[in-house]
């Protein structure tokens, strides 16, 4: 019996037809495989299933979803993020992880050097009226100075401000899209918060993780459900590192309230 796979047309052009046809055969199909988004088990002899390619640099790497998790896609990433995704996927990683307890966000940061501001970037979801978002709240280090300015002032929020972000009054009130972003999860664990350049249309990574963040589980599930994420950003030293998501929900409420807080949602890339 054949499997019960879906090839997308940008799955299909880049493996090519006559690979997308062994697959679509049985050929090299699996016949289960961890779920690349929800990372439950998966049985493409019995279920929908979705091919989802993962592309570097020069590396491609095929892997398999629910197809009610995520529909069949393609995904660029860094080859490093790759290498990291192949590890995921074959259980070989000597990273480790971390990991919290439910109602913990996790933070992450870029690997900082002489001189240079870093990105914090907490995961956490966020109550608004009865539902569940799936939030990252992003701080610098210290001050950030606008490109070619040799000034102490700190223009992160009228940077962010100008590429689409709006101030946040009110934490209990959604923020709206902004266009041209987006949150890249892949293999299940949070990569990079991307921006596409509005002239040439190429997407880059904004902010990229030192190394791949695992997610809880709950995060993870309330992404895959909202296909979106809020980001929520603030000046150095207004929120800070918060062991439980309500004293972080306090922090985002205090922020707002001084005027020291923007936000915008984010499709979700990738799983």
């Amino acid at each position: 019996m054949s499997p019960l796979l879906d090839v997308s047309d940008e799955v299909r052009a880049e493996i090519g037809e006559a690979e997308a046809a062994r697959l679509l055969a049985g050929e090299n199909a699996p016949g289960t495989y961890d779920c690349t988004s929800c990372r439950t088990p998966g049985d493409t002899g019995q279920e929908r299933t979705s091919t989802v390619l993962f592309v570097g640099g020069e590396t491609a790497v095929l892997a398999f979803a629910h197809a009610a998790c995520i529909p069949s896609q393609v995904v660029t990433v860094s080859e490093e993020q790759l290498r990291g995704a192949v590890a995921s996927i074959t259980g070989q990683s000597t990273v480790a992880e971390p990991t919290a307890a439910p109602g913990t966000p996790l933070a992450a940061e870029l690997e900082e050097t002489t001189g240079q501001v870093v990105l914090g970037v907490t995961c956490g979801q966020i109550l608004i009226g009865e539902d569940l978002y799936p939030a990252l709240v992003v701080e610098p280090s210290g001050p950030v100075a606008r490109p070619g300015s040799d000034g102490p002032g700190d223009d992160f929020l009228p940077l962010l401000i100008e590429a689409g972000f709006l101030p946040v009054t009110d934490v209990s009130k959604a923020p709206s899209q902004v266009p041209g972003w987006s949150v890249l999860l892949a293999m299940g664990q949070l990569h990079s918060v991307l921006q596409a350049d509005a002239a040439t249309g190429q997407t880059a990574a904004w902010w990229q993780a030192h190394q791949p963040l695992a997610v809880t589980d709950g995060w993870r599930s309330t992404a895959n459900q909202k296909q979106s994420v809020l980001v929520y950003a603030a000046p150095a030293g207004s929120i800070g590192q918060q062991p439980r998501e309500d004293l972080l929900r306090d922090a985002l409420e205090k922020a707002a309230a001084g005027g020291l807080l923007v936000a915008a949602a984010m499709p979700l890339a990738g799983t």
